[in-house]
């Protein structure tokens, strides 16, 4: 088989769990690891805000993969879906910062807890290899630079600040901070439950891969974009939110004055940033950006992906409020991931967004943003 002619890896790792792998980025990597000669396992418990109320096995997941449909906090379905697998890839979370900061118990459950039962579970049945997906959120703020160069880090925006729409950072010459690519070593700044949660998981696979001698990696995903995003989902990432506002004819509601700068990367280069970090032995014990290593601001993104639509006439809401757990720029520095994992972006974001326009052209979405704000405005989240 073709991934296993290419590394010796792969030859000895030959079925795979993912957990959370029914989703969007699981799926995309479900179908890279079967196209590199892999059995591929899922567990996922088809949430409903994600996969609809009638909770089928979604029609992308390739029909080679084997689900269990069970939650990550189920011991039972945890120990069964383990059981004769080589690796794990850890992506079982609830998703969105907003949502996140007023169901502190559902993503503290799902996400903190659940990833300790899988961990509990793999003690009693190691794995070669555990790769648990992590996020960018955990860093709050990227790296910063000053007028000549210098890096800088800093904290959260005052309120005072964001009230008077003054959203960049500046330095204490009062010239305003420019974004860098923010690498693994920046501290974390846990802005958000979510944020928080991420980055538990992470320290948590890490820890107990390290005292177990389970070779763990935790991948920084940023933002991911591509078919098969939840549409209907409110809290997922913003260029599904944008895309199921154009569908319903409605304008892109964007925080701020939409020139926070973000990191977009297809999902199909994240499947083999995925791939690369199982087949690649130095990659045990170590933590991964993985992004295009490129800065888009959300007025950019909306204009594109409005244009590939045909939805140009659909112009953004410019909202200029702030919403809590947010921050102003972050994008990544992938040079790790190039130099240990051989990981380039291969695809350009002209063509990621023209695939993901043909998809949408078959696609229906119920636009629940207004449902979602409201949500946040009630407790105070916004600005």
């Amino acid at each position: 088989m073709k991934g296993q002619q290419q590394t010796g890896m792969a030859l000895e790792m030959k079925k795979v769990l993912i957990t959370g792998g029914a989703g969007f980025i699981g799926s995309h990597l479900a179908d890279e690891l079967l196209a590199h000669g892999y059995q591929v396992r899922v567990l996922d418990s088809l949430d409903p805000q994600v996969h609809g109320e009638q909770r089928r096995r979604p029609e992308y997941l390739a029909k080679e993969v084997e689900l269990i449909v069970g939650d990550v906090n189920d011991r039972s379905k945890v120990d069964q879906a383990v059981k004769g697998v080589d690796a794990v890839y850890h992506f079982a979370a609830a998703v969105g910062v907003g949502q996140s900061m007023y169901e502190v118990a559902h993503y503290t459950r799902v996400n903190n807890l659940g990833t300790a039962v899988v961990l509990e579970a793999l003690t009693q049945n190691p794995v070669q290899r555990l790769i648990v997906a992590s996020s960018m959120s955990l860093y709050g703020e990227g790296l910063y630079k000053s007028e000549s160069g210098v890096p800088r880090t800093v904290g959260e925006r005052t309120l005072e600040q964001l009230k008077a729409s003054r959203w960049e950072f500046t330095g204490e010459d009062g010239n305003v901070l420019q974004p860098m690519p923010t690498p693994e070593t920046k501290q974390p700044a846990l802005a958000s439950v979510y944020a928080l949660s991420k980055f538990d998981q992470e320290r948590l696979c890490l820890m107990i891969g390290r005292a177990y001698n389970i070779p763990t990696v935790a991948l920084r995903f940023f933002n991911a974009y591509g078919p098969r995003q939840a549409l209907s989902n409110p809290y997922t990432g913003v260029l599904a939110i944008f895309a199921a506002r154009l569908l319903n004819n409605n304008p892109p509601a964007i925080f701020e004055d939409g020139l926070q700068q973000r990191d977009f990367v297809s999902v199909h280069d994240l499947a083999r940033a995925c791939r690369l970090a199982l087949e690649t032995p130095e990659a045990a014990g170590e933590v991964f950006n993985i992004g295009s290593g490129q800065p888009l601001t959300v007025r950019e993104v909306a204009a594109k992906l409005a244009k590939v639509v045909g939805k140009e006439a659909v112009r953004p809401e410019i909202l200029g409020k702030y919403r809590v757990g947010d921050i102003r720029h972050c994008y990544a520095d992938i040079s790790k991931a190039q130099r240990v994992l051989g990981f380039t972006p291969q695809v350009r974001m002209d063509d990621g967004l023209a695939e993901l326009s043909s998809w949408l052209a078959s696609q229906a979405a119920v636009d629940r943003v207004a449902q979602a704000s409201a949500e946040l405005s009630a407790r105070g989240l916004t600005v």
